[in-house]
Formats: C-alpha cells, sequence, structure tokens
C-alpha cells in the first residue's frame, strides 16, 4: 500500500483548470518533489492534499485512509511554509511545542520529543530565544523541528527554502535530506527549483499547466526527457532543440564539443561563469538555429569566430515537432538532415 495516493485530482477557478486530472503516489520513507513553473498547479495540489482548498473531484488516500473531505487537522499531516509561520511572541521551545499542547499531548511526552528534535536540527542553546532574535536558516530549523516533532506518517514543504540567500539555502539542502533520511520521513516537496528537486529527491513530480509532465527519478527525466517541456525545463542551460523535417533534435549542451570536423557554427555570446563558459553559436546554414554550449574553465572565444560542433549519438533525443513527445525509433541514418554516419555524430 502506497503511503499517499492522489487519485484524479481535479480543482479550477472561473474556468481556469488549476490541476487536471491529476494522478500519482508516493512510497513511505520517499522524498518527492513537486517540481513545475509558476502557476503550474502545485501549490495548489500541496492545498488540497493539506486540507487547506477542496478539490472539485478526485480522491486523497493517506494510509488507507480517504482523507479527500476530512478538516486540516484530522488528517495527521505535518508541514514547512515559505513564510516559516512561527510566533514572533513565543520563545523556540513554544514554537516547536504548539502543535504537540493543542493536542494535549501529555508533558512528558513533549519533552522526550523536544530533546530528540533539538538534537537532530542543533538548536539546544536557542531554544529560549523569540524568532526575532534568529537569522533566517536559525528559523527555518525551527519551522523545520516543528513539523518533525509532530511524528506525523507525511510531512508537506511549500517551497522552505526559498527565502534564504544561495549560500545558506545550498547548506539547508543538504541538511534537510540528511534529516529526512535519517529519521525514514515521508516528504512531497514543493519546489520551482530544478536544482533543489534534483539533487533532494527519490523522484520528481514534474507538473505543467495542471498535468504531470513527467514522474521518475531525477536521473530518468535528464536522460529520457518524456516530451520537449521536461527536456527545456529539466537542465541549466536547457536542452537545445533543432528543427529536423517533422523532428525535433534534442542535445544537452554539455554534450556538445568543439571538434576538428562537423557543420560551421559561429560564436554569437559568450557568458563565463568561473567553473564553465555557456556559448551561443549560430548555426548559418540552419534559419541561424542557436545552438548552446557548455565548455569547461574560461574559454576566450572571440564574437563571430567559427567553429566546429559536434557530439556523442548516444546523447541525442528526439521529438515530434507537433506533439513534442519523445519518439523511440533510431534516427542516426544517413538521410537525417543535420547527421553524419560517423560514430560520433556531427550538427
Amino acid at each position: 500500500m502506497s503511503q499517499l495516493e492522489v487519485q484524479s485530482l481535479n480543482k479550477g477557478w472561473a474556468g481556469v483548470q488549476a490541476v487536471d486530472d491529476l494522478t500519482f503516489r508516493i512510497e513511505q520513507g520517499e522524498f518527492v518533489a513537486l517540481l513545475g513553473p509558476s502557476g503550474c498547479g502545485k501549490s495548489t495540489t500541496l492545498k488540497m492534499i493539506a486540507g487547506l482548498e477542496q478539490p472539485d473531484s478526485g480522491r486523497l488516500q493517506l494510509n488507507g485512509r480517504d482523507i479527500t473531505r476530512l478538516p486540516p487537522g484530522q488528517r495527521q499531516l505535518a508541514m514547512v511554509f515559505q513564510s516559516y509561520a512561527l510566533f514572533p511572541h513565543l520563545s523556540v521551545e513554544e514554537n516547536i511545542l504548539f502543535g504537540l499542547k493543542a493536542r494535549r499531548v501529555p508533558p512528558a511526552e513533549r519533552q522526550r520529543r523536544l530533546r530528540r528534535v533539538t538534537e537532530l536540527v542543533d538548536l539546544g542553546p536557542q531554544l529560549h530565544k523569540k524568532p526575532g532574535q534568529l537569522s533566517g536558516g536559525q528559523c527555518q530549523r525551527v519551522a523545520l523541528a516543528r513539523a518533525i516533532v509532530a511524528e506525523a506518517p507525511l510531512c508537506l514543504m511549500d517551497e522552505p527554502l526559498s527565502n534564504l540567500d544561495a549560500r545558506l539555502r545550498n547548506e539547508m539542502r543538504v541538511e534537510l535530506r540528511a534529516l529526512q533520511q535519517q529519521l525514514g520521513m515521508t516528504v512531497l516537496y514543493v519546489t520551482h527549483d530544478q536544482v533543489e528537486a534534483m539533487s533532494m529527491a527519490d523522484r520528481i513530480i514534474l507538473m505543467n499547466q495542471g498535468r504531470v509532465a513527467q514522474y521518475g527519478p531525477p536521473e530518468t527525466l535528464y536522460s529520457q526527457p518524456q516530451n520537449t517541456f521536461v527536456a527545456r525545463f529539466i537542465g541549466n542551460p536547457p536542452m537545445n532543440l533543432i528543427r529536423c523535417g517533422e523532428r525535433l533534435l534534442g542535445i544537452r549542451p554539455e554534450h556538445v564539443t568543439l571538434q576538428q570536423q562537423g557543420v560551421d557554427a559561429r560564436v554569437v555570446h559568450v557568458d563565463y561563469q568561473g567553473a564553465d563558459t555557456i556559448i551561443d553559436a549560430a548555426l548559418p546554414g540552419h534559419d541561424n538555429q542557436i545552438l548552446k554550449l557548455r565548455l569547461p574553465g574560461h574559454q576566450c572565444l572571440a564574437l563571430h569566430s567559427e567553429l566546429k560542433l559536434a557530439w556523442p549519438s548516444t546523447q541525442e533525443h528526439h521529438f515530434c515537432l507537433h506533439s513534442g513527445e519523445r519518439l523511440n525509433r533510431d534516427f542516426a541514418t544517413p538521410d537525417h538532415p543535420l547527421i553524419q554516419t560517423e560514430p560520433t555524430h556531427v550538427v
């Protein structure tokens, strides 16, 4: 039995379908990321699971129990919000224990859980302080501690790291993932940041316009995107898509290399990023389509200089021009409009 089952969930407002026939399952102990651009329906989905929004239709089951119409307090869920949602007049300890007191958990049990969670999130010296005396990272730890201390079967997280600076966000990603694995927590984590999803999740639900575009392990979404939306959303820079008749040829920028042989390309932009250099190259013979390359280190390439580009045939992806869906046939044939027949294919 799956820990959480979402079956044919629908939600709309004023003729706009925010969530459209959404179905997925989460197993016990999994860290699942609900990923997608703004407006794709991920936060609405989380709110319906939490009971903060009612679905128009569909069913939600937690450990085999139908929770579709239950009020939030009866769903046995923990939630971590983007804004921390801490009480400013209460101490760290009081914030952590607030939910347990509301549920009338005995004092001895509250203290046992507090000692355990305080050690896990390293908040011991901060218990007497108020939220206004804490850093952003410490406030986030308090919010996590409050969710952990509830010992709920499922923890929902709504972009909990988005208010932190880049360095602290990276640190908290590592800490949060380690904590989830240590406790065996089941987590549904909403984010628009593909780096968070790729680095933390066991599986990713990538949403687009209220539907699941692809659901699977991070490496599958990267290496076998099921459509052009997934191909362009996963990866930075996104996958190159080049029109070849009635098909789209996809190749990731990190798989394109400079070679002695290949079709001419012309440098139109160079973006040095420290460890890598991102190059935009125009393909004059193909309506000046732009192909992005990610090359290691500092590449000193002059604007308008000429290049020869190539990549391994094993790194090619093919999609239908009209539907955008992945094509699984082998298109590396002599009549391919862009591809030669050598072992390493060139543009």
